[in-house]
């Protein structure tokens, strides 16, 4: 369970105990089903890391996009996964691959539809780059409609293992993640993922 939703839930259940006590006990049913509801958005779970040289994703949801990042000509051109989380899905953000975090870079935004391909361009969003030590990769938590909190719990310079926790995005949100040709893709759109476990891409055999 993240903290957050700790003092979410006893702030709306504080209000709702006031509601009770003031009006009529209905009117406080809102504020303890918001209250566990908070209880659930900010679940944290364990998940088991896969070994070997892949990268995992950095967040559960929906990947809703797999875009090349160049033209035909540019063959280190980087590509783009980009993953869907609604207001049901774990928001907790993991790191990608291991490695030290060379840049974190946070870009002020609109709050368009996190569903939308626009909302990697025009939302308000934090990329970070893992260097690996012979690949780099990077990830932007990207803000939604309703997501107006990115939270990063790291620094530049900072090391990550695969997987580790590093943040998250509070209600429906997007994740971006950024792979170089070193990669092979292993997920398609539509498929469902889950961060630190999911399997986003393995390293090519050189």
């Amino acid at each position: 369970m993240v903290i957050d939703g700790i003092y979410y839930a006893l702030a709306l259940t504080a209000g709702g105990a006031v509601v009770w006590y003031l009006t009529k006990p209905w009117w406080s049913l809102p504020f303890f089903a918001i209250s566990l509801f908070c209880l659930y958005f900010f679940r944290d779970p364990e998940r088991g890391i896969p070994d070997g040289p892949v990268a995992v994703s950095p967040a559960d949801g929906k990947v809703v996009g797999i875009r090349p990042l160049g033209g035909p000509s540019q063959t280190d051109a980087p590509a783009r996964i980009s993953i869907f989380l609604n207001i049901f899905d774990v928001h907790v953000n993991r790191a990608p691959i291991a490695g030290t975090i060379t840049k974190v870079d946070y870009t002020k935004g609109q709050f368009l539809v996190a569903s939308r391909e626009v909302a990697s361009s025009h939302n308000e969003r934090n990329t970070v780059t893992i260097d690996g030590g012979d690949t780099n990769v990077s990830f932007a938590q990207i803000a939604g409609l309703i997501a107006r909190r990115i939270v990063f719990n790291k620094q530049t310079g900072d090391h990550v293992a695969k997987g580790e926790r590093v943040g998250l995005i509070k209600f429906g949100s997007r994740v971006d993640v950024f792979l170089g040709p070193e990669w092979e893709i292993a997920v398609k759109p539509g498929d469902r993922v889950q961060g630190g476990s999911s399997v986003l891409a393995r390293r090519k055999q050189v």
